[in-house]
């Protein structure tokens, strides 16, 4: 199957944001994956509408833009208007996560889902035949380069299963501690959607860094 990869400016040098950006769009970047923290959902602070519309103006692929925030429904236009292709909410934030889902899809971005490593994939039951996609962590929100969490393919899978069984073929993004030693299992296990932070901007090349994960992840396309 083919996958798609969503590096993270999260891991990148924020002096040059734009530089980071074009170099993963010349590896072949399909998307540009921006989280958005606020100090109180999770432990850290990173940037907000006004940085996404900058960014917006130089990139040449959707952005991605990941709310790790409480009270997303407080930002969604702001962040929409700025330039976010695809807006993810936590459903762990979210109080009407349909109400939410929909606001999202009447601005005129894609709708997604996250799901932290410790919420059951049965959270998603009442609002999976209307998600554009689902993002599960494979590490705990908050701070980049941290190690993938054992297990996760699982997570997955069960996912997909939940979507399949809705009749929605929307997608599977996984975001947390991927590299080119296991993008495979997670291609394989059912992502489509593949989020790298330190794997790409902590290399000293981070467009070759993009080739080489897409050659990792198409291992599974060919059988190997």
């Amino acid at each position: 199957m083919s996958v798609r990869l969503a590096p993270s400016i999260l891991s990148a040098d924020f002096a040059t944001l734009g530089a980071a950006v074009q170099l993963a769009q010349a590896g072949g970047a399909d998307l540009i994956h921006v989280d958005v923290m606020d100090g109180h959902f999770v432990p850290n602070i990173t940037i907000g509408p006004p940085v996404v519309r900058s960014l917006a103006r130089i990139a040449t692929k959707p952005l991605d833009v990941h709310l790790m925030v409480s009270n997303p429904d407080l930002y969604l236009e702001a962040f929409v208007d700025a330039g976010a292709g695809m807006l993810s909410v936590h459903v762990e934030a979210v109080t009407h996560l349909h109400r939410t889902i929909e606001r999202i899809k009447q601005l005129g971005a894609e709708a997604g889902v996250v799901l932290n490593p410790a919420t059951p994939v049965g959270a998603l039951d009442e609002i999976v035949r209307f998600v554009d996609f689902v993002l599960v962590m494979s590490v705990n929100p908050g701070f980049g380069g941290q190690r993938f969490i054992p297990g996760s393919e699982r997570k997955i899978r069960q996912v997909r299963r939940l979507l399949d069984e809705a009749g929605n073929s929307a997608e599977i993004e996984v975001d947390g501690g991927i590299d080119t030693s296991n993008i495979a299992d997670v291609v394989e296990a059912g992502a489509g959607i593949v989020v790298a932070g330190a794997a790409v901007f902590g290399q000293p090349d981070p467009t070759q860094a993009v080739r080489d994960l897409r050659t990792a992840a198409g291992k599974v396309s060919m059988g190997d």
